[in-house]
């Protein structure tokens, strides 16, 4: 039986993947085998020895204490593209309010007084003061074409905009599904110099904190329109405020309110709405339970932010799944192991990513305690697993 711990609230949807002959999930356990978080911050909570697995249901992992798991060899998931078409059209409702000037219009509507002929008088003098921009013909800079990014770049290519992207990391299967529509930046600053709006898509790393700063502001396109949906850490806020006061930007439309923000006629905060949908609730927690039942049963590595891609299909043989610090000889110490011990090897499979490497290997017999512990005890060893 598996232990599941959730710390947040995990969309029912997901958790009814996990056979519960087999799993036992809980708010409260002791021991548990793998955790399912959405927003808990985990930075300060003690790691449990049983652990094996942490799943994030949503893409990024900045409340996982992701450097020290991978030190006692816990592997790590999220779902990276679930919730992609929430974040797009909330980034979508961001380009058309910014663009019509609509919140700003509903405030003052809101604060109208007087008889309704008054209204009607108040509402066609004051109407001038929110005259927007139409989308077509206009230029959407997307920075980072992940599966969110692309999926924006696409959309506002069908609202008529002409759009422009940069991504030096782009992958191969990113790129097949981006439109051909889509012009390629040569820079970052080559970007911020042609775009009506801007649209940030980047998940917060040290090279991205403060990507949008002072220095950055001084290349943008006059009157552009700045959303931000990723990272708040992504933009210097205080840059961007002083930016929209000296004139060079028109709007920051953003899902991070702060003080600084809340309240600036010129900015747009929402309360992180963009992937609050039942939609991809559901779609981040079954993509994510789907992941750890596969790493549980069967040691397989899908969408893992530590370990590397690992799926070897499995068999009716018995398998070994080990995590391991990325040196050389641990595969041959691990077929020593085997060889000592009688086990004969059907299949394997080694991957590695940075420092770390994880094996699976398929052997003819049952596997006994005292491999898994001797193999275990190898200097360097993570995590071993006996499947």
């Amino acid at each position: 039986m598996y232990k599941i711990l959730t710390l947040n609230n995990i969309s029912i949807v997901g958790l009814d993947r996990l056979p519960r002959d087999k799993y036992e999930v809980a708010s409260e356990i002791q021991h548990p085998d793998a955790i399912l978080v959405r927003s808990h911050n985990m930075h300060e909570m003690a790691i449990p020895p049983t652990l094996k697995a942490v799943g994030r249901a949503g893409a990024g992992v900045n409340n996982i204490p992701v450097a020290r798991l991978s030190e006692g060899g816990v592997a790590v998931f999220n779902a990276p593209g679930a919730n992609a078409n929430a974040v797009k059209e909330a980034v979508l409702a961001g380009l058309l309010v910014s663009a019509r000037n609509i919140c700003q219009a509903w405030e003052a509507a809101r604060t109208l007084t007087g008889t309704d002929k008054e209204i009607h008088r108040e509402v066609e003098a004051q109407k001038k003061r929110f005259v927007g921009v139409e989308l077509p013909g206009r230029t959407l800079g997307v920075v980072g074409l992940g599966s969110i990014g692309v999926q924006v770049a696409n959309a506002a290519l069908a609202l008529g905009m002409r759009v422009v992207g940069y991504d030096p990391q782009i992958t191969v299967q990113r790129a097949w599904a981006l439109s051909a529509q889509v012009e390629q930046a040569t820079n970052l600053d080559h970007l911020l110099s042609q775009a009506d709006f801007l649209s940030l898509h980047v998940p917060l790393l040290e090279a991205t904190r403060g990507l949008i700063n002072r220095e950055r502001l001084r290349n943008i396109k006059p009157e552009a329109r700045l959303l931000n949906f990723a990272r708040a850490e992504i933009v210097d806020e205080d840059a961007v405020v002083d930016a929209i006061e000296e004139g060079k930007i028109a709007a920051y439309i953003c899902d991070f309110p702060s003080n600084r923000l809340k309240g600036h006629p010129q900015v747009i905060a929402l309360p992180h709405l963009g992937a609050s949908t039942y939609e991809a609730e559901e779609n981040c927690a079954v993509m994510v339970v789907e992941q750890i039942r596969e790493f549980l049963e069967n040691g397989n590595v899908q969408n893992s932010v530590n370990f590397p891609d690992a799926v070897l299909p499995r068999t009716d043989s018995w398998r070994l799944a080990i995590a391991n610090a990325n040196v050389p000889t641990m595969v041959a110490q691990i077929s020593t192991h085997l060889a000592e011990a009688g086990l004969n090897i059907i299949d394997m499979l080694n991957k590695s990513q940075n420092d770390l490497a994880y094996t699976l290997v398929d052997v003819d017999r049952p596997i006994p305690k005292y491999l898994v512990d001797g193999i275990s005890a190898v200097q360097g060893m993570l995590s071993v697993r006996a499947l």
